[in-house]
This record gives structure tokens, sequence and C-alpha cells, in this order.
């Protein structure tokens, strides 16, 4: 197999990918009675640990507005909690709620292992472009979308 054929294969298995990562977290969202976007902010909070509302929105690529409404509905929901900002007395910060803190584990601590498993069976040299590839395809995403919301 040469090698615009591995490219083809990834580009592909890149795909499939995507298409299972958001199928699995719509699936979250529906457990958790919010949508696929919903679920990926409480994953930008997890990672990040707290987060403003113009950082969520920047993160998410929502309007101000879109930002505010989702996390109207994740507060609803009982999964984030709204903060006075440590530095800002005008501003906000979102937060993970004790719930979302207890339920989330739980959700995704099957996918964590089968991860974890999978990634095991890989050598430090294949890792390392594993993760090259990741952080560049995260960058690589980010600018798509940004071109396409300049031209709306």
């Amino acid at each position: 197999m040469g090698k615009r054929d591995l490219a083809l294969r990834v580009v592909r298995g890149g795909r499939e990918y995507s298409i299972g990562a958001v199928l699995f977290h719509r699936a979250v969202g529906q457990r958790l009675g919010v949508n696929v976007t919903d679920v990926k902010c409480l994953d930008i909070l997890t990672l990040k640990g707290s987060a403003s509302p113009s950082e969520l929105a920047q993160h998410t690529g929502l309007s101000t507005g879109a930002a505010t409404a989702m996390i109207d509905r994740l507060e609803q929901a009982r999964l984030v909690v709204r903060r006075p900002h440590p530095t800002d007395r005008r501003g906000t910060i979102v937060a993970l709620s004790k719930g979302a803190m207890r339920r989330l584990p739980a959700i995704f601590q099957s996918l964590a292992q089968a991860m974890e498993a999978l990634v095991s069976g890989y050598s430090e040299k294949e890792l390392e472009v594993l993760a090259d590839f990741f952080a560049k395809a995260g960058v690589l995403w980010r600018k798509e979308r940004d071109k396409l919301q300049r031209r709306l």
C-alpha cells in the first residue's frame, strides 16, 4: 500500500472517528437531557476547570447570546453553576456542578477504560505520532470552523 492510499485511510478513519464521537456525545446528551453542543461545553469545563461565558462562546464557536442560552440550559439541568469572577466583579465564571462531577465520570468510565486499553497497544514512538496528529488536527478543526463562521 502506497503513501497516498495510507493517507486516504487516515482521512477516512478520521471521518469515521468524528462520526463515532459525535454520536457517542449525542447519546450522552440524551442521557443528561441536553444537546451535543452542551455536552461538549461540559467537556471543555472538565478540561479547563472553569471558564467565563465569553470563553465558552469562543471555544464552542457560539455567539455570546447562544452561549448564554447554553449555560442557562446546563444550569437548569443542574450540570453547571455560575460563580462570581474572582478578579472582575462584573463577570461570572461557569464551572461543573457537584452533581455533574459525580455523574460524568460514571458515564465516561467505560469509554475511558476502552481508550486506555486501545492506546496501551501502541509504542511510545507511535503515541508521539498520534499525539502530534491530534494536536495538529485540533488546530485544523478550529481554523476550518472559523473560516465557515466568517462566511456566514
